[in-house]
């Protein structure tokens, strides 16, 4: 399993980044200071850090001098939001920069984009009886194949990366279908009763009102 290490002095800003990443399975641990973060980074295997800038007792930026000759991406999450921080925490060898206050669904996003470019994703998904593998392209309920189109495959993959978070249509139209969104969601919604219909989650994969939809998943 993917392990993440959240380093942000805001204990509620790294329970809610460990709820996201762990509901979308990955496996994640969070400290609160620089000195402790540079103590479980020497003691522990990470995929990932995310990273704030601002930290008691050693900052982002000590921090990243002590993690780039070990080769583990790093994404910076800070409040720092001017051209010269981001450029600073770039040439210091982060992989990305994501400014506070930010959406989930982008930080899962970013999460994905740098594991991906270290060949570190997982390839296999899970939610409930369905399972899919990302890299075959292969979806199964209870074993059984199920046929779905790329655009369905998309939304499938979205939802689960982020189960039980309610997802915009904005954001749903326009990572599946790449393309900005005009306001008319019934494509999206044609989509999500087919994939509703092929994977009996018509209980599960619920609309949000004014939002849009939540795949609904316990434990």
């Amino acid at each position: 399993m993917i392990r993440i290490l959240i380093v942000d002095d805001e204990k509620p800003i790294c329970d809610l980044i460990d709820m996201n990443l762990s509901a979308s399975g990955y496996q994640c641990a969070a400290v609160q200071d620089g000195i402790a973060a540079l103590k479980m980074i020497e003691e522990e295997a990470f995929d990932l850090i995310l990273l704030d800038i601002m930290l008691p007792g050693a900052d982002g930026y000590d921090i990243m001098e002590y993690i780039r000759p070990l080769g583990i991406p790093v994404i910076f999450i800070t409040a720092k939001h001017e051209v010269k921080d981001r450029v600073k925490g770039l040439r210091l060898g982060a992989d990305d920069y994501l400014v506070k206050p930010f959406d989930v669904v982008e930080l899962t996003a970013r999460v994905e984009a740098v594991l991906r470019r270290y060949n570190k994703t997982e390839h296999l998904l899970s939610a409930g009886d369905v399972t899919v593998d990302v890299e075959a392209r292969m979806v199964t309920k209870a074993g059984r194949p199920v046929v779905l189109t790329n655009k369905e495959f998309g939304l499938l993959v979205l939802f689960i990366r982020n189960k039980n978070v309610a997802l915009f249509r904005e954001t749903l139209y326009e990572k599946v279908w790449e393309g900005e969104y005009s306001g008319d969601s019934r494509t999206l919604d044609l989509h999500v009763q087919r994939l509703r219909r092929k994977l009996g989650w018509e209980n599960s994969l619920v609309a949000v009102y004014k939002v849009g939809y939540r795949l609904e998943v316990s434990g």
